[in-house]
């Protein structure tokens, strides 16, 4: 790998002035800017010279490494003018057994990512459809002569700035503008019993509201959108038991405003609990409806067990589990409460400890919750699951 930072400032101000000139003036109807143009294309690539492309025989190439030190270098500005909203940022050489030929920058926005530049040297600078003043969370993959892509790099977020003296003010955006808060406190396999990936974390906050989050998992080559979850929890089944994968999320609201990435999450693909097969499996006995209310901070639940089976169910115990680890039950009526981190019992009084053929009880409680308040999945009555109604 060759150092290449000792030489960045001589880079960047031999190529600013031209390709901030093309960037204000641009070229419709002018042949002179037009072959201007050109030279933007490749100065805001910032290109070092092009690698050869060998043909490569025998075994089959190597991946390109990922490219590594990633950070915002934006160029100087020459005195005075106004010119677009610009990010710039460079990076440390990817290496490859048959050489590589050039990156690519993915910026995220409200779709996914989308390809931003595709620079043949270690450095590129983006200004279409950026604001000056907002931020930007990118990735930058290498390529080599046979088509390899490579692992992407970290995330990189960072401000659009613009000209040190804009001769304008930039006129507002309308409407909202306010990214939501970022995501805090990723915490792996805290929502389901179920085999596969499963985390939470600390809902984020807006100006207006949460419409929601996108959580990305990173692949052999980029980041791909892996859901897209009201609330802030995150059940994935497509994964390999025992395989770690890494995560991030962002939340959105209504105008597509997004968040500061959250801390990556390296979670566990789990198998999940071992489903027990007694001979013979007993059938259902029980069937339960869960209704619940919400209100800042609590929530109330009145719980109905239903006794579908021909004979008396007696000393029964409710027995199911929160996805969230921040609900918490603070009082309950007509059962003995009790919690266990997420583990939840509710033991019979002696007054309704009998529920006969086709008839029912009702016992409730009220909790407190952290901002997610996701019904639990499963229920069992004295060790037989209950369907729920």
């Amino acid at each position: 790998m060759r150092p290449r930072r000792k030489h960045r400032p001589m880079l960047w101000t031999g190529v600013a002035s031209a390709a901030l000139a093309v960037v204000l003036i641009g070229s419709i109807g002018n042949p002179a800017l037009a072959r201007q143009d050109a030279t933007l294309n490749a100065v805001s690539h910032m290109a070092t010279p092009t690698i050869p492309s060998p043909s490569p025989t025998g075994p089959p190439s190597e991946v390109p490494t990922r490219p590594g030190s990633v950070f915002a270098c934006p160029p100087p500005a020459p005195p005075g003018g106004d010119f677009p909203a610009m990010v710039g940022l460079c990076w440390a050489a990817s290496s490859d057994d048959v050489g590589v030929t050039g990156y690519e920058v993915y910026r995220l926005t409200a779709d996914g990512f989308v390809k931003a530049a595709s620079p043949s040297g270690t450095n590129a600078m983006m200004s279409g459809g950026l604001v000056m003043g907002r931020f930007y969370t990118f990735y930058v993959v290498a390529k080599d002569a046979a088509g390899n892509t490579s692992e992407p790099s970290e995330l990189i977020t960072t401000t659009a700035t613009t000209g040190p003296r804009p001769t304008t003010t930039p006129s507002p955006r309308p409407g909202d503008v306010t990214p939501p808060t970022m995501p805090t406190g990723l915490r792996d396999y805290c929502v389901a019993d179920g085999a596969g990936v499963n985390f939470c974390w600390n809902a984020s906050t807006d100006d207006v509201g949460v419409t929601g989050y996108d959580v990305y998992r990173r692949t052999a080559t980029g980041y791909v959108r892996a859901g897209s979850p009201t609330t802030a929890w995150f059940h994935e089944t497509d994964v390999v038991t025992g395989r770690h994968y890494t995560y991030f999320v962002v939340a959105k609201d209504a105008a597509d405003n997004l968040s500061w990435p959250s801390d990556p999450l390296s979670a566990l693909a789990h198998e999940g609990y071992p489903t027990p097969s007694p001979s013979p499996t007993p059938p259902p006995n029980c069937k339960v409806a869960y209704d619940t209310w919400t209100w800042s901070g609590g929530f109330g639940t009145q719980v109905r067990i239903i006794n579908i089976s021909p004979d008396p169910i007696r000393d029964w115990t409710l027995k199911f589990r929160f996805p969230d680890t921040g609900q918490k039950i603070t009082g309950g009526w007509s059962a003995s409460w009790s919690q266990e981190e997420t583990y939840v019992s509710a033991a019979a009084m002696p007054w309704n400890s009998v529920i006969q053929p086709g008839t029912s009880v009702e016992i409730g409680f009220n909790a407190a919750h952290t901002g997610a308040n996701p019904v639990p999945p499963a229920f069992t009555l004295s060790g037989v699951s209950c369907l729920r109604s």
